[in-house]
């Protein structure tokens, strides 16, 4: 199926991709009042799994991927492409394995020319939000085209409503590079409609674009229901990490998930390793044991 096909794709053009960021600090994460001021601190009660980091493993074997990924302690994951099983099927075994699928990711075409097979093989499986998991920046050359794009999930978003469903978009870094003075990702936010459109942002990303998040959370209050949660090493490489492997400040990050309307919060790792299932349970244990 086309989903399946995508997410290699759009992984590969990223990862060709020349970025300045990739010489940018780390952002100076903004501090927030001590835990002392916080009685009982915060934690995530639902760690979440985006299915693309064990994708190898899902490849072989889908109902025993999801068995491990539920012993490990998730308890929401975020599909990437079903691999061939029946929307009737992939409940089962989330049922099964005591797992909610609240979104999913999907290219811009399921959702638009394919939205009723999509809104129904979503609402099977349990999905609340399609989220487009990449745009074809090559065909995004002007601020004028980022502005109908903008319209484009709009209108989507307005036709996904009609069906019980949301839109939603997740970035990369090449979203934060201008074109025509302004940032792609910033013509998103503000021009897609809050009630229609939701994001998810991707913690790494922003920051191997040299962003803030805290600075979005704050200019955007309650558009991010979605994070990716992946770790970044020291500039200027900034390779991705296992979550608590890297130099990302995830408490300055996490205390902020009332403004910026966090509910779900997904581990991802673009490239495990050899051990897949090692890097989410190092990613989780230490989610797991994080307050804020």
């Amino acid at each position: 199926m086309p989903h399946n096909a995508s997410v290699p794709t759009r992984r590969t053009f990223l990862h060709t991709m020349t970025s300045a960021a990739a010489a940018v600090a780390l952002p100076r994460w903004s501090g927030v009042a001590g835990s002392e001021s916080r009685a009982p601190a915060d934690r995530i009660e639902r760690i979440g799994l985006q299915l693309y980091t064990v994708r190898s493993e899902m490849q072989k074997d889908v109902a025993g991927t999801l068995g491990r990924v539920a012993a490990i302690g998730y308890r929401e994951v975020e599909f990437a492409g079903y691999l061939g099983e029946a929307p009737g099927r992939i409940r089962d075994l989330l049922d099964a394995n005591h797992l909610t699928a609240p979104a999913a990711h999907y290219g811009m075409d399921a959702i638009e020319a394919g939205l009723d097979t999509t809104a129904a093989t979503a609402k099977v499986i349990g999905h609340r939000t399609l989220i487009v998991a990449s745009l074809p920046m090559r065909q995004l050359q002007t601020l004028e085209d980022w502005e109908q794009m903008a319209a484009r999930f709009n209108a989507a978003g307005r036709r996904a409503a009609d069906l019980g469903l949301r839109v939603g978009f997740h970035n990369h870094d090449a979203e934060f590079t201008p074109v025509d003075g302004a940032r792609p990702f910033d013509v998103l936010l503000g021009e897609t409609d809050p009630a229609l459109v939701e994001f998810e942002m991707d913690l790494y990303w922003i920051t191997k674009a040299g962003h803030d998040p805290l600075r979005y959370f704050g200019a955007h209050p309650g558009r991010f229901a979605f994070v990716h949660v992946k770790d970044a090493g020291p500039p200027p490489a900034l390779e991705m990490r296992d979550v608590g492997a890297g130099a990302i400040d995830w408490k300055a990050i996490f205390s902020r998930h009332t403004q910026a309307g966090i509910r779900h919060y997904f581990v991802e790792h673009d490239r495990p390793g050899t051990d897949p299932f090692a890097s989410i349970k190092a990613s989780h244990d230490y989610l797991a044991s994080l307050t804020f």
